[in-house]
């Protein structure tokens, strides 16, 4: 079980935090103030729900949350390809923001009932937080696709097109499902997407919005299991050598 439970464990944690650092991107750049607040505050709260995580590994074992979050390598790293894309415009970080923090929103509900005591108890804490991440995406969603012109319209549907094989890497199938699944840990990935794949169409439809044929879209697997894009790898190094370089600078007394 121990293993199966880091696995879990790790798929969110680095989801978290690199999606974390992909909305602090935004930080001084949303197309207006309110925007600009929200979307920072939301990429603080994927850092905390990080950390949480990773403090759970540390009591099963593994390093420290520091280590774990910035000293592994991309092989190590098993993130989902959607959290790693460029931000872009902010129509596909509203879209990537909808669709991921649904399928979180969902996994926590799941985790809510683990038989696993530290993710219940952090599933029912984190849950007010996730709860405003989703109804922020989705009033967004709603307004660009079916209250905005015809422009924010096509945009959001390029988007859309664009972010769907990503997000469903977040659903990549482990080799621990079942035995996640027989110890009460967690329902597995399969019924979280059938449940995402309800929850969405919901928003889209009242968005005008329409969601690519799942039967034709080629999922990005590999992230799960540390096959990245160059992309993730520069961002992966980005984080690492910042936080490098925090480790070795002398430390500075600011008292006076």
């Amino acid at each position: 079980m121990n293993e199966a439970l880091k696995n879990l464990l790790y798929r969110m944690a680095d989801d978290e935090l690199i999606i974390g650092h992909r909305n602090s991107e935004w930080t001084g750049l949303g197309p207006i103030l309110e925007e600009d607040i929200a979307f920072s505050s939301i990429a603080q709260d994927k850092i905390v729900h990080s950390l949480a995580l990773f403090k759970i590994l540390e009591s099963l074992g593994e390093p420290e949350p520091d280590t774990s979050a910035f000293m592994r390598n991309s092989l190590q790293m098993k993130c989902c390809h959607l959290v790693e894309y460029p931000i872009g415009g902010y129509d596909f970080s509203l879209i990537r923001h909808f669709l991921f923090d649904t399928a979180e929103m969902l996994r926590y509900q799941m985790l809510e009932d683990s038989s696993y005591l530290p993710l219940s108890l952090l599933a029912k804490k984190v849950r007010g937080e996730i709860k405003y991440h989703v109804f922020h995406a989705n009033t967004w969603v709603a307004q660009l696709g079916a209250q905005g012109n015809e422009d924010s319209h096509s945009r959001m549907q390029s988007a859309l097109n664009l972010a769907f094989p990503l997000a469903l890497g977040i659903f990549e199938p482990s080799e621990f499902e079942k035995e996640l699944k027989n110890d009460g840990i967690f329902g597995g990935e399969t019924e979280l997407q059938k449940r995402w794949l309800e929850a969405i169409s919901i928003t889209l439809q009242k968005a005008t919005l329409i969601l690519p044929q799942i039967e034709t879209v080629v999922p990005s697997y590999g992230g799960r299991t540390g096959s990245h894009t160059d992309l993730r790898m520069l961002s992966l190094l980005s984080i690492t050598i910042f936080h490098g370089i925090l480790i070795v600078l002398p430390k500075q007394d600011f008292s006076h």
